[in-house]
């Protein structure tokens, strides 16, 4: 089992009351399973996707990730975990602005500070926007690139690392259909080319009906499986 999430409580502190955002969320996802995560908006789909990713911590329950308590772990030690394992896509792509597309596909690499020559991972990362479609786009910035074009280097950045699963939140939320679908292949294909799970939260009903399962939320409950 690569992800399993216990009894997931999140709660935030809203002036005066308590926001109940997620009320018990039990599931599960296997090495390499493409899973949509799918509700109304509100519903707590996000809040989910980042408690499973360490980006946030849930008020109370347990995540293992790969047999490791998450929240047992140390700031620290999670960050690796979340650096080394894990690859996130968000809505709004998160390049940095002032790096070419291809250092900003090798930075988590850099971050990672594995020891390993710049020009092999270079090298890596050139392979990976060659097959998002972005071979000539290496030295461009990201204002220079299309919506669809900064969601797929996107996509490549959160690859470079050899994750074993691949987190996404509303990845095609900002894109036309055409990139929107141009978007959605790439990433059903790193199933079928790397093996990699893939979790998307999503609206888009195109992702949801090619995903091996679909995982439904409403009021912070799982609703259906």
């Amino acid at each position: 089992m690569l992800i399993e999430a216990h009894n997931i409580h999140k709660t935030y502190q809203e002036a005066d009351y308590l926001l109940h955002v997620l009320k018990g969320i039990d599931l599960h996802i296997e090495t390499g399973e493409v899973v949509a995560i799918v509700g109304p908006s509100g519903a707590g789909k996000s809040t989910l996707l980042h408690i499973l990713g360490a980006l946030d911590q849930p008020t109370s329950g347990q995540v293992k990730f790969n047999g490791q308590n998450l929240y047992g772990l140390n700031d620290q030690q999670r960050a690796k975990v979340r650096n080394t394992q894990m690859g996130f896509v968000f809505q709004s792509y998160h390049l940095l602005p002032e790096l070419t597309a291809l250092e900003n596909v090798v930075l988590p690499t850099m971050i990672k500070n594995n020891s390993r020559k710049t020009s092999t991972i270079e090298f890596e990362g050139v392979k990976l926007l060659e097959q998002m479609g972005l071979g000539l786009r290496a030295s461009h910035r990201p204002s220079q690139l299309s919506g669809g074009e900064q969601q797929r280097l996107a996509i490549a950045r959160a690859l470079i690392n050899k994750p074993k699963v691949v987190l996404c939140d509303e990845p095609t939320g900002n894109l036309d259909s055409q990139s929107g679908a141009m978007v959605i292949d790439v990433l059903f294909n790193l199933n079928k080319t790397n093996g990699q799970a893939v979790v998307v939260v999503t609206h888009d009903q195109a992702i949801a009906s090619r995903a091996q399962r679909v995982i439904h939320i409403k009021d912070g409950l799982i609703e259906a499986v």
